[in-house]
């Protein structure tokens, strides 16, 4: 009784003391024990013999031929006995599984990494970085490559994009995710830090001056130098290049329907700041105008009768322009319908209109359209 209760002890023993197997997909060290034509063996110590053999030793024969005996090497476990015995082994997958941990810490570092620009498409930049594929958003270029195509046309960006194709790129990982084999990238990124110490020059209500960019549907992109350092600051640096946006509400007290006839690219212009958030600034070209209806008492009062012209439609009315800044709107709700409206009324004639009422805080006019009354019948 004594000798079995001895014996299970010293087995438990050898158990606990034994080395645990690897599992297949778990990548192990080993040192080289000898290279054939078609087969490089590995010692695993306790686990056993690695064997690296067929399309292994096709597809990397330059790293094979680096191997030299006694080297020490990691390999991913595919199969943990095969039919002679040994543990088969991936050197590629090791070395693919090692690029995403490697990768994955260059992120959490935020390091700046080398892609290269394999391909565009109309949503930004096929990459690869270390043997990896990723990809790089036409967002997540940096405002210096970022493509400013007037008219928005997606074949133009692409044609932008292409300009990059075998180029390398400074970039910051931002997305990496190796079960959906994702590895996003930003140009964008690397620019951010420096800006915010850059912004810190700039004040809400500060007047800039810059140039235009680019012009889309939404708006005016502004390019800006910052304020170089005074003099007696240690050396001074050269000024950074920092982007601003001049919102399509923002360009004039008038309603602007295309930003594009309003502003061109290359045009210099002055902008009021009217806020200060991620690594852009918010402009106003309107902010350094006078607002017109400040003294609008003084040209429009309620019941008042006016002529204006018609602008623009949308689906609660329609807007109409009495003067240069003013505009205000007749709503849907007069011609119960927006098919009625429009065959109410026409864009660009004038009409004869009813002041309901004013709201200078807000900017906003209601108006009535005054019908012609049929005329009577001579008897």
């Amino acid at each position: 009784m004594n000798k079995k209760i001895k014996d299970d002890s010293m087995m438990n023993q050898l158990l606990s003391q034994a080395v645990p197997l690897p599992q297949p997909d778990q990548i192990v060290k080993g040192r080289v024990i000898e290279i054939g034509k078609n087969t490089v063996f590995v010692d695993l110590g306790p686990v056993g013999t690695g064997i690296i053999m067929g399309r292994e030793i096709k597809e990397n024969q330059t790293l094979i031929k680096q191997l030299q005996p006694g080297e020490e090497i990691s390999a991913m476990v595919l199969e943990l006995e095969n039919e002679d015995g040994f543990v088969e082994l991936s050197l590629k997958a090791a070395n693919k599984q090692t690029t995403w941990e490697e990768l994955r810490s260059i992120m959490e570092r935020h390091e700046a990494i080398t892609t290269k620009i394999i391909k565009a498409n109309k949503g930004g930049l096929m990459i690869e970085v270390k043997g990896i594929g990723g990809f790089l958003p036409v967002s997540q270029l940096s405002s210096e490559n970022y493509p400013r195509v007037q008219d928005g046309d997606k074949t133009k960006i692409l044609n932008e994009l292409n300009k990059f194709v075998n180029k390398d790129m400074l970039v910051r990982i931002i997305d990496i995710d190796q079960s959906q084999q994702k590895l996003i990238v930003s140009e964008k990124a690397l620019e951010e830090e420096k800006l915010k110490e850059t912004l810190k020059n700039f004040q809400i209500g500060d007047v800039v001056e810059g140039t235009i960019s680019g012009v889309v549907d939404f708006g005016a992109f502004v390019r800006i130098n910052s304020p170089q350092k005074p003099e007696g600051e240690k050396e001074q640096e050269k000024s950074e290049i920092i982007e601003g946006l001049i919102h399509i509400s923002e360009i004039d007290w008038q309603l602007i329907e295309d930003p594009r006839q309003i502003l061109k690219v290359g045009q210099e212009v002055q902008a009021k700041i009217i806020g200060i958030g991620g690594d852009r600034l918010s402009l106003s070209l309107k902010a350094l105008k006078k607002d017109p209806w400040l003294e609008i008492d003084e040209k429009y009062q309620k019941g008042q009768v006016i002529k204006g012209r018609v602008t623009k439609f949308n689906s609660f009315g329609a807007f109409i322009q009495l003067d240069k800044d003013i505009h205000g709107l007749i709503h849907i709700s007069e011609f119960g319908s927006e098919e009625n409206m429009k065959n109410s009324l026409e864009i660009d004639k004038e009409y004869e209109l009813k002041i309901l009422s004013i709201e200078p805080k807000v900017h906003k006019m209601a108006l009535g359209l005054i019908k012609e009354e049929p005329k009577k019948e001579e008897v």
